[in-house]
């Protein structure tokens, strides 16, 4: 008999990312990066959005919701290697390997499935030293 392995960093993001209810997932969410960025990558104005999100009174898009899946699972990631206020400049700022967009941006205006993916890598490489 095979005993499973105790899921690696990615693995525990990513079942957090699809197993929390919507404001869990955005409280989590804040606890990593802020209500500011949460607002940003959410495609709100205000941050009193992403505090309604969590109290139950109002519910974000589905589009925003996916979003903020891929958003943990990468903040959560990157939270394995990194402090708390590294993880939030390293989604803030410039990115070489994302063309010099912020993570932030990238994330709440890119369509598609490529650009998660596209993020998520450059965030593996930074939590390796790679970058």
């Amino acid at each position: 008999m095979t005993i499973p392995k105790q899921p690696d960093g990615g693995q525990k993001a990513y079942r957090e990312a699809v197993s929390m209810e919507v404001p869990a997932l955005v409280e989590a969410l804040c606890d990593l990066l802020g209500l500011r960025l949460v607002a940003q990558i959410g495609a709100v104005r205000e941050t009193r959005a992403v505090r309604q999100w969590i109290a139950h009174e109002r519910a974000p898009s589905a589009p925003t919701v996916r979003r903020l899946r891929d958003t943990y699972q990468i903040a959560h990631s990157l939270s394995e290697s990194c402090n708390p206020e590294v993880v939030q400049a390293w989604f803030d700022a410039m990115n070489p390997m994302l063309g010099d967009s912020s993570p932030a941006r990238l994330l709440r205006d890119g369509e598609g499935d490529e650009t998660p993916l596209r993020v998520l890598a450059a965030a593996r490489d930074f939590a390796s030293g790679s970058a």
